[in-house]
C-alpha cells in the first residue's frame, strides 16, 4: 500500500491558524488523523487520507533540486527490496524519483505560465523480480502562482486625436494592458491603471484605462500635440506590484474657432500699362491658424470694380488681382479699392461673437511703357472702282502713337499680302493709292496688311487689315449664255421656234441685269422675239429651206445691257438646215465641217492619227538598220593570224602560256586561214622595246614574218602608223630565250640590229634608233 508524504510548509504557514499549535510533524499528523502509534510520521497502512495532489511553487530559485514530496508503501520494510518508478509527465526530465526512499525532486525551474499542472504515475516494484508489488498510483503536482510576470500593453505606442475646445472629460482613446499572472489566484493580474505624465491636460480611469481631457479649452494653435505615459500596476495597486507602462501620443484637430485676418491692412501694387487682360498683376494674403477646410478663405473686392478683380488661388489661399479692362497710362495712373476676406466654411459653435472676416485697402498704381501705334480703326473696308488708272486715290489710314511724347510714325505695305504690288501707301500721311488697273472681273476684293512703325523705335510696330472692295463699272457687254447647237428643217413653216437664247453679263449692276435683243431687220430668214426676260426666241421669217442652196446660215445676234454706258456686243448663231421627219425631229445634216465649230471633225482627228503612226514606224525602222551595221575593222585582212595584242604590260608565261597566244600555230602557218575575226586596235606604244635574239634554225616561223611583212609594206589600206608583231616562242628551253627587256639589258651590246633596215619603209625610222646606237657605228 502507497502513501504520499507531503512538505508544503508554505501552503501550510498560510491555512494554519497563528493560535495552534507549533507547525510540527507531530502536529501535522495530528491534523491530517495520524498519531505516533501508526508508525513514522505521515505514514498510514490505509489509504483513506492519501492525498492525489502535490503543491509546488513556480519559479524555485535555489541551486539544488526542489523537493516535492515522498512517496512509500506499506510494502517497504526497509530491507531495500522495494522499488519506487515514476512515470507521467516529465518523469525522468523534470521530476526524479529516488527508487530507495521513494522522495520526489524536481529537476529545474518550473514556470506557471507554461504549463500549471502535471500527471504521473507512480509504481512499486520487487528489486530482485521487478513485480509490482501494488497497483499504479496516479496523482497530480499543480504549480501554485507567484507574483513574476509584469503588466505588458498591446502597443508600445498609441495614437489618438481631440477635437480642440473639447469639454472636460470627453474620452481621448482607451488602452489595456494584460497580466500573464493567474487571473483567479490572489491579486497577481489583478491591475490598476494610472498616469504618469501628461497632466494636467488628461486623466486616465484607474480600472479600464480609458484617457479623458481634464483641462477646458485646449487651443490647438497653442499646442497641437501631447505625449500621455499610462502605468498599469498589479497587485491590485499595492507596494510590490510590477508594473507597464505605454505612450500615447496625442493630437488636437482643428476646429474653425480662428478668423481670417490680415497681418498689414494696407497693399501696394504696381504694374505696367500693357498687361493683358486677364493677367495677375499681384497678390494679397490673410493668415488664418485654423488648417484644411477650416483655413479655406475667399477674396473679394468691395462694391465691385470696373478694371480690377480679385480670385482666390485654393492652392495657397491668396488673393490674386487680376485685370478686367486694359490700362492706360495717359488716361489713368492710379486706383485704389478694398478686398475682403472670409472663411468659406464656420463652425456655428464658434460664429457668436466674432467676425469671421477682414478687410483691407489695395492701392494700384500704373506705369507707362513704349507701346505701339494704335490705329483710328481696326480693321480698314474701303471701296473703289474699277478700271481706275494707276496711280489714283483709293483711301487713308492713320495710326497714332499713344504714348505722351506722341513720337512720329511711318506707314508700309507687308507685301506679302500684295504680291501682285496693285497698291501703294505713302509712309508719312498713310494714303493708299493704286499701282496698276484693278479689275473687278479679276478679283473683287483685295485684302492687304498696312503696317505703322515708330520712327525712333523701328521694333514698335502695329499691322492692320485693310479691305478694299472694287466696285463695278459696266465695262462688260453681255454674250451668249452658252454655244447653241441650232438647226432649222428643209421643211419647216414661217414663224416656227428653232431656238431660245440667254445671256451673260459679268458685271454686277446694282439694279440687276436686263438684256436687250436684236438682229438687222433685212433679214430675209429669221426673226427674233425678246422675252425681256433676258432671253429671246429665234423665229423663222419664211419656210422651205434646202440644205443644196446652202447648207448653214450665219445669224449676228446684238445683246445690249441696261447699265451706264450701255455695253453690246454681236454674237454670231450658227443654224445648220437639216433633213427632219414630219414631227420635226432631226434626221441628218450637211456633212460639211462647220467653219466655227469649236472642235475637230473625226475625219481629221483619223488623218492625224495615222499620220503619228506612220512616223513612228519609220523611227523604229531606221533604228533598226542603225543596229545591224557592222563596224569595219581598222585592218582587214584574211591572213591576219594576230592573236596577240601588241603592247604587252607583263612578261609571258613560256610555252606553257597558252593565253596569249598558240605556239602551234606559228609552228604550222598553213592554220592560219581560219581566224578571218581578228580585229587589230591601236598599240600603246609606237615602238615596244622588245630585245630578241634572231631564230636562225626555225625558217618556217622566219619565212612566215617575212610573207607578213612584206603584206603590210605593201597595203595601200594600212592603217597610218607603225606597228611591230613579233611571233615566237620563249621561256626555258626555247632558243630565243626570254623575251623580257629586264633580263637582256645586260646583252644590250651584243645585239645585231642590220636586219631591220629589209623590213621596208614603214620600220625605217626604228631601224634608225637601233642601227644608230650600235657601238661599231658609233666608232
Amino acid at each position: 500500500m502507497i502513501t504520499n508524504q507531503v512538505l508544503l510548509l508554505l501552503m501550510l504557514s498560510i491555512l494554519w491558524p497563528s493560535t495552534a499549535l507549533p507547525l510540527t510533524p507531530r502536529n501535522i499528523g495530528n491534523l491530517f488523523g495520524m498519531s505516533e502509534s501508526d508508525g513514522k510520521v505521515l505514514q498510514r497502512s490505509k489509504r483513506g487520507w492519501m492525498w492525489n495532489q502535490f503543491f509546488l511553487l513556480e519559479e524555485y530559485t535555489g541551486n539544488d533540486h526542489q523537493y516535492v514530496g515522498k512517496l512509500h508503501s506499506n510494502m517497504d520494510r526497509g530491507d531495500g527490496n522495494v522499488k519506487y518508478v515514476l512515470t507521467g509527465d516529465g518523469a525522468g526530465t523534470l521530476f526524479l524519483i529516488d527508487e530507495k526512499s521513494g522522495d520526489i525532486h524536481a529537476t529545474k525551474r518550473l514556470d506557471r505560465e507554461e504549463k500549471s499542472m502535471y500527471m504521473l504515475h507512480a509504481k512499486v516494484l520487487d528489486r530482485n523480480t521487478n513485480m509490482e508489488l501494488e497497483p499504479d498510483t496516479e496523482f497530480n503536482i499543480k504549480i501554485h502562482d507567484i507574483n513574476d510576470n509584469a503588466p505588458k500593453f498591446v502597443k508600445e505606442i498609441f495614437f489618438a486625436s481631440v477635437p480642440e475646445m473639447s469639454e472636460v472629460g470627453t474620452s481621448v482613446v482607451t488602452v489595456t494592458a494584460s497580466d500573464a499572472d493567474d487571473q483567479t489566484y490572489g491579486n497577481s493580474a489583478k491591475l490598476v491603471y494610472s498616469i504618469l505624465q501628461g497632466q494636467p491636460y488628461f486623466s486616465v480611469d484607474s480600472e479600464n484605462g480609458t484617457i479623458k481631457t481634464a483641462l477646458p479649452g485646449m487651443d490647438r494653435e497653442v499646442k497641437e500635440n501631447y505625449q500621455v505615459v499610462i502605468q498599469a500596476k498589479d497587485m491590485a495597486g499595492q507596494m510590490g506590484g510590477l508594473t507597464g507602462t505605454t505612450t500615447v501620443s496625442i493630437t488636437l484637430s482643428d476646429v474653425n474657432d480662428s478668423p481670417p485676418r490680415f497681418a498689414n491692412h494696407s497693399f501696394r501694387v504696381t504694374t505696367v500699362e500693357s498687361t493683358e487682360v486677364g493677367g495677375s498683376i499681384g497678390r494679397i494674403k490673410a493668415d488664418d491658424p485654423d488648417v484644411g477646410r477650416n483655413a479655406e478663405m475667399e477674396y473679394s473686392i468691395v462694391g465691385g470694380h470696373d478694371i480690377f478683380n480679385i480670385i482666390t488661388d485654393q492652392t495657397t489661399q491668396e488673393g490674386v488681382i487680376i485685370i478686367k479692362k486694359a490700362l492706360d497710362y495717359e488716361s489713368k495712373r492710379d486706383y485704389e479699392f478694398r478686398v475682403e476676406v472670409r472663411n468659406t466654411y464656420l463652425d456655428a459653435r464658434f460664429i457668436h461673437g466674432l467676425q469671421f472676416k477682414d478687410y483691407a485697402t489695395v492701392k494700384v498704381t500704373v506705369e507707362d511703357v513704349d507701346e505701339p501705334p494704335v490705329f483710328t480703326r481696326n480693321p480698314y473696308i474701303i471701296e473703289v472702282h474699277e478700271d481706275t488708272a494707276a496711280g489714283s486715290f483709293v483711301g487713308v489710314v492713320s495710326a497714332r502713337d499713344p504714348d505722351a511724347d506722341n513720337k512720329a510714325v511711318k506707314y508700309s505695305i507687308d507685301r506679302h499680302t500684295d504680291l501682285e504690288r496693285l497698291f501703294n501707301i505713302d509712309s508719312v500721311n498713310g494714303t493708299i493709292t493704286t499701282l496698276k488697273t484693278l479689275d473687278r472681273e479679276m478679283s473683287k476684293w483685295h485684302n492687304i496688311s498696312v503696317v505703322a512703325t515708330e520712327i525712333n523705335n523701328p521694333r514698335q510696330t502695329t499691322r492692320v487689315p485693310v479691305f478694299i472692295k472694287v466696285l463695278d463699272v459696266n465695262d462688260n457687254a453681255p454674250e451668249f449664255a452658252m454655244s447653241y447647237d441650232t438647226f432649222v428643217c428643209e421643211n419647216v413653216k414661217a414663224g416656227q421656234l428653232i431656238q431660245t437664247i440667254s445671256a451673260v453679263d459679268t458685271d454686277e449692276p446694282l439694279v440687276g441685269h436686263k438684256f436687250v435683243f436684236s438682229i438687222s431687220a433685212n433679214n430675209p430668214n429669221f426673226t427674233i422675239d425678246d422675252r425681256e426676260d433676258n432671253t429671246a426666241n429665234i423665229l423663222t421669217k419664211r419656210g422651205g429651206f434646202s440644205r443644196r442652196e446652202m447648207s448653214m446660215y450665219f445669224l449676228p445676234v446684238v445683246i445690249s445691257d441696261n447699265d451706264y454706258p450701255i455695253q453690246s456686243s454681236t454674237s454670231t448663231l450658227i443654224v445648220r438646215v437639216c433633213a427632219c421627219d414630219s414631227h420635226g425631229n432631226m434626221q441628218s445634216c450637211s456633212p460639211e465641217v462647220l467653219p466655227f465649230s469649236d472642235g475637230l471633225t473625226t475625219g481629221a482627228l483619223v488623218a492625224i492619227l495615222l499620220c503619228v503612226i506612220i512616223l513612228l514606224m519609220i523611227v523604229v525602222l531606221f533604228a533598226a538598220l542603225r543596229r545591224q551595221r557592222k563596224k569595219e575593222p581598222l585592218i582587214i585582212s584574211k591572213e591576219d593570224v594576230r592573236d596577240n595584242v601588241v603592247s604587252y604590260n607583263d612578261e609571258g608565261g613560256g610555252e606553257e602560256d597558252t593565253q596569249a597566244f598558240d605556239i602551234g600555230t606559228l609552228r604550222n602557218p598553213e592554220v592560219m586561214d581560219a581566224n578571218k575575226l581578228r580585229r587589230d586596235i591601236i598599240p600603246e606604244m609606237l615602238f615596244p622595246f622588245r630585245r630578241t635574239s634572231p631564230i636562225k634554225d626555225n625558217t618556217d616561223v622566219r619565212d612566215f614574218i617575212n610573207g607578213r611583212l612584206q603584206e603590210n609594206d605593201s597595203d595601200p589600206t594600212a592603217p597610218p602608223y607603225d606597228s611591230l608583231a613579233t611571233y615566237a616562242y620563249e621561256g626555258s628551253g626555247s632558243l630565243a630565250e626570254s623575251l623580257s627587256s629586264l633580263e637582256s639589258a645586260a646583252t644590250e651590246g651584243d645585239q645585231d640590229y642590220d636586219y631591220l633596215s629589209n623590213w621596208g619603209p614603214h620600220f625605217k625610222k626604228l631601224a634608225e634608233m637601233y642601227i644608230g646606237k650600235s657601238p661599231d657605228r658609233e666608232t
